[in-house]
């Protein structure tokens, strides 16, 4: 072998993969320096491969750059061990003078590989083999919580990032860069739930800054922290190949909490408060809510409340497919008490004018009618609205909250109807039904304020004394509200529902009068609207005056 003659080298080889490891001799036999095999006669050998013509006429080998492509070895352009690359899973392509010439970054789809990112390191470009759809942050799959997860700009970032940290906290990068930043969080936003403290270390240039703020309000507040490198280092990378290990370290425990500016002096507010932006409002369904209410607000806690069987669901699915037909919002369901396919029948009931969810009235219908009405579920460009979480009969308090949060944040969901809090109660297993009220009452009120979104909450009653329950139609105060005070009062709108389904009058039995308990916004309260139930559509139709005989002495004169 020594003493051949290489006349034709950086040739594909067929046996590896590789694009240019291949010395040629004279007599047709071929050495390939990537994988070290020996070929007696290289033509034969590349009989059956996927060949193609180049444009100076020599066979070339179709290179896939995937992740089998490469090999563990360190990022020497990078200065990151072997020892990280094999922990990240990144191979590398050398050429013939062992120069890295390739990267390939790993995603992974919890730990099935999903995409190879492959980057070219003469000219700096990259490309994606296979789909970033479903795969996770770089890195995301070798950790599970802990007390610290720093978050990079790129990959190599966040293998220096690890090493300058003693690879004792977890890193992970951004797949798309600063531009693409909150989208891949909101991606994987329920990695970070089992991390306590989130460092964000992006570059150091004005999109770097621009999106690590936009990253940090995405998390609770306290959560994130904001690291600023020191002078004359744009990113992590420049600081390992600098060999800046503790300055990175101590800039890393220097990070500040972020914290949006909150207290300001009122005097210089004067063109702000008279150029305040109007809060958006969606109108009920109901023309006697809105005489009260003045629609529905994004940022406001709602709750809906009424004694059993007295139509809550009812209420609830108008109000869901109000919500979904009268605005281009995205809408999440918590619904604890019911599978999701069942949540659907009772949206797209509304939608149909009949009860789908009944056997014998769904098979009324078409499949080719059934997909158009699912079709509302959509925008006009395909774009997923509706949001519905799938316990499988298990709950768990903060997976629940965890879920209401994905759908908020991750899904875009400016609206969220959870039914009902006794249920979210039930998950907390404390025992002492008041305290757990107050807990979850607290926490729903933070995340409205929060995140901005309005959320919908269904509750019960409490059993009263007297000898006419609420199933007899009696007028409901906040005093009936079931558990704890705190429901009444972190609470931004009450809606209670009131309906005498004992009566001997059928017209009686089937009507619901909507009564507000409370209204921050307006202050009004009082009998709103009254809703008459139809058994045929399992609609719910609001009576105008000219519906109700009119008598001013009654309550019902509203």
């Amino acid at each position: 072998m020594e003493n051949k003659t290489w006349h034709k080298l950086k040739q594909p080889c067929p046996l590896c993969t590789s694009s240019d490891a291949v010395g040629i001799n004279e007599d047709g036999s071929a050495k390939c320096f990537s994988c070290g095999e020996f070929m007696p006669n290289y033509n034969n050998s590349c009989e059956g491969k996927d060949m193609e013509q180049t444009t100076t006429n020599q066979t070339s080998f179709k290179q896939p750059d995937t992740i089998d492509t490469g090999t563990f070895s360190a990022l020497t352009d990078r200065r990151i061990s072997q020892e990280t690359a094999k922990k990240y899973s990144v191979k590398v392509v050398h050429d013939l003078q062992g120069k890295v010439t390739k990267h390939m970054y790993p995603y992974y789809n919890g730990h099935e590989l999903s995409a190879t990112k492959v980057r070219n390191v003469g000219n700096k470009d990259f490309f994606v083999n296979g789909s970033y759809n479903d795969t996770g942050l770089f890195g995301q799959q070798l950790f599970k919580g802990g007390k610290y997860v720093t978050i990079t700009e790129g990959e190599c970032d966040a293998m220096a990032a690890y090493e300058l940290l003693g690879s004792k906290w977890a890193v992970v990068s951004i797949k798309r860069g600063a531009q693409g930043a909150v989208r891949d969080i909101k991606d994987s936003l329920e990695f970070f739930d089992d991390f306590e403290n989130v460092i964000i270390s992006f570059d150091s240039d004005k999109a770097g800054k621009e999106a690590a703020i936009k990253v940090a309000r995405l998390f609770k507040p306290g959560k994130a922290r904001i690291l600023t490198l020191p002078n004359g280092f744009k990113d992590p990378n420049d600081m390992l190949r600098d060999n800046k290990h503790k300055d990175f370290v101590e800039a890393w425990w220097a990070s500040k909490v972020y914290t949006p500016s909150g207290v300001i002096n009122v005097s210089e507010q004067r063109e702000k408060f008279h150029n305040r932006e109007k809060k958006p409002s969606v109108p009920y369904p109901y023309e006697g809510l809105n005489k009260k209410l003045y629609g529905l607000r994004q940022g406001e806690l709602v709750t809906l409340t009424g004694g059993t069987g007295l139509g809550k669901s009812s209420v609830t699915r108008e109000l869901e497919h109000h919500l979904i037909k009268s605005t281009t919002d995205n809408v999440g369901i918590i619904a604890l008490e019911e599978d999701w396919r069942r949540t659907i029948d009772g949206i797209l009931s509304i939608e149909a004018n009949a009860r789908l969810y009944v056997d014998e009235e769904r098979e009324k219908f078409s499949k080719e009618e059934l997909d158009s009405m699912f079709d509302m579920l959509y925008d006009g460009d395909n774009r997923n609205r509706v949001w519905v979480h799938s316990h499988f009969g298990t709950n768990d308090i903060d997976d629940i909250f965890t879920k209401l949060r994905f759908m908020i944040i991750g899904c875009d969901c400016r609206w969220v109807v959870v039914d009902h809090l006794h249920m979210l109660v039930s998950a907390v297993h404390d025992g002492d039904e008041r305290r757990a009220i107050d807990t979850i009452m607290t926490r729903l009120r933070s995340l409205v304020e929060e995140t901005g979104a309005g959320i919908i909450l269904v509750s019960h009653l409490r059993r009263v004394d007297g000898n006419k329950g609420h199933e007899n139609g009696i007028e409901v105060s906040l005093s009936h509200l079931r558990g704890s005070n705190s429901i009444g009062q972190l609470s931004d709108c009450v809606i209670a529902l009131e309906r005498n389904q004992q009566s001997d009058d059928p017209e009686e039995a089937r009507t619901t009068r909507l009564r507000v308990l409370k209204s921050r916004y307006t202050g009004d309260v009082g009998l709103a609207a009254r809703v008459v139930y139809d058994k045929d559509t399992g609609r719910l139709t609001e009576l105008t005056d000219e519906d109700i005989e009119f008598d001013p002495s009654s309550d019902e004169a509203f």
